[in-house]
């Protein structure tokens, strides 16, 4: 087999995880499908240019984070209450939240996730960081790759890459202090809730809610721990391919439009 089979071999098994990360980076289908034809382009067009200096994952990745930054770059931050103002537009907009409803019926599973759906929480969420502290949450936190293989990927210093997952997991602890119900002692979060009982009205929340790890273990946990617990439930899901995937990637493709749209009528 040639060095070009093997590497074309090697980029397939580990073209799940490339094809994850540019989703949760993008949150839109198309943009994800375009970066990971892209970056296979140009890896294998330039593949004579690799030394083995990284490994040949880490320089892909290189590839592909540049090509989502040049892409990205002037992509607006979310607001941090987009998610509430999603939620508000649905309420007022009788279609919209028919739209939501049928868009989960006519799924293959039809049923609400509650861990799928902190997967998609958390993807929104990260979306009001910087865009190159995203990349170094993603790439250390669920792609378990080492600061100093984000170093590379980045052309970062140690000590900027630090900085960037140090502030994104501050930031995050922040927010989700404030917003999830899941950790501030105040029950199941309403979106949550609200989506179980369209989508799966013979489930009880509170029961699927204390199945999580998350929920069992928040007692006596300080911000950060409980951070990386959810962290676990979000390596666990493929943004891809799950029960409620449809519908999120609608809720995520569009959120932005409608958050604005909020906002300017209030």
């Amino acid at each position: 087999m040639s060095d070009m089979d093997l590497y074309q071999k090697e980029f397939l098994q580990f073209q799940p995880q490339l094809k994850s990360y540019l989703f949760r980076l993008s949150t839109n289908q198309q943009d994800t499908e375009d970066l990971l034809q892209d970056t296979y382009l140009i890896v294998f067009e330039k593949i004579d240019s690799f030394k083995g200096l990284s490994s040949f994952k880490t320089w892909v990745f290189s590839i592909a984070s540049n090509l989502a930054k040049d892409k990205f770059r002037v992509q607006e931050r979310w607001g941090e209450n987009w998610m509430d103002l999603v939620r508000d537009v649905h309420k007022a907009d009788p279609q919209l939240f028919e739209k939501k409803k049928e868009i989960l019926q006519n799924s293959v599973e039809g049923k609400f996730e509650l861990s799928e759906h902190l997967n998609y929480c958390f993807n929104c969420t990260s979306k009001t960081l910087l865009l190159e502290q995203q990349i170094c949450l993603w790439l250390k936190e669920v792609y378990a790759f080492k600061i100093s293989e984000i170093m590379i990927i980045l052309s970062l210093s140690e000590g900027k890459v630090k900085h960037a997952i140090a502030n994104s997991r501050k930031h995050l602890s922040r927010i989700f202090e404030k917003k999830c119900a899941l950790i501030n002692k105040q029950g199941t979060c309403s979106q949550c809730t609200g989506l179980n009982k369209m989508y799966n009205p013979e489930q009880d929340e509170h029961i699927e809610a204390n199945k999580l790890k998350m929920v069992k273990e928040q007692r006596g946990k300080n911000y950060s721990s409980l951070l990386d617990l959810r962290l676990e439930i979000v390596k666990s899901i493929d943004p891809l391919s799950g029960k409620t995937t449809s519908l999120h990637h609608y809720l995520l493709a569009y959120s932005p439009n409608w958050a604005k749209k909020q906002e300017r009528s209030d």
